[in-house]
């Protein structure tokens, strides 16, 4: 039996893909949650098998999870992310990470159980309809600081404010964002940070 622990922040997707999950023979889900920080607690103290982990929670992402898990000496399972989204800077992020899957919401019950159980055997399992990405993935031409000041423009945030809250000078602030949107391809900064998210890079 595969020990699983079932990581998704909506509650009624969490229910159901649990409830459908449990008429396998060969799962039992151990634990769920819809925290990242909580998910990376129960994996190390659970005695998980596989961690399923969606992309997008709070806490932590799923990908930040995974990064921490595959690095980390407590845990000796698999780790899987299952999402809605084909983003490319998602996928290249999962690859760098050395997840054992990534696998899509929308697949049918079969299919996902199938793939767990894939995983659980050693196998690197990646949805069929994102393996045409696999070849075609961009790298992301951002730097960490690049991006921190992208999601604070995507939080509102003037050059001042942003300033002040990273505690940079207002010019390196905007020599910063100039470089990210030249990197884009764009000119306007709301415009960078659409461009961003899109790819999967923020």
């Amino acid at each position: 039996m595969i020990r699983l622990l079932l990581a998704e922040d909506q509650v009624l997707l969490r229910d159901a893909i649990q409830s459908l999950l449990q008429l396998s023979n060969h799962i039992d889900i151990v634990a769920s949650t819809g925290n990242g920080s909580e998910a990376l607690h129960l994996a190390t103290t659970e005695h998980v098998d596989v961690a399923l982990l969606d992309i997008e929670m709070p806490g932590l992402t799923g990908i930040q999870v995974a990064e921490q898990l595959k690095k980390g000496e407590e845990y000796d399972g698999k780790v899987a992310l299952l999402t809605t989204f084909s983003r490319p800077g998602y996928i290249e992020k999962a690859m760098i990470a050395k997840v054992d899957g990534y696998l899509l919401k929308d697949e049918p019950i079969e299919t996902l159980i199938e793939s767990i159980v894939r995983i659980h055997e050693g196998e690197r399992v990646i949805s069929t309809d994102l393996q045409p990405l696999l070849f075609s993935l961009e790298t992301n031409p951002l730097n960490e600081r690049e991006v921190m000041l992208l999601h604070a423009v995507k939080e509102g945030l003037s050059t001042e404010q942003i300033a002040k809250a990273k505690h940079l000078s207002e010019g390196t602030v905007r020599n910063y964002l100039s470089s990210a949107l030249q990197k884009l391809h764009v000119t306007h900064r709301h415009e960078a940070v659409r461009i961003a998210k899109e790819k999967g890079w923020m």
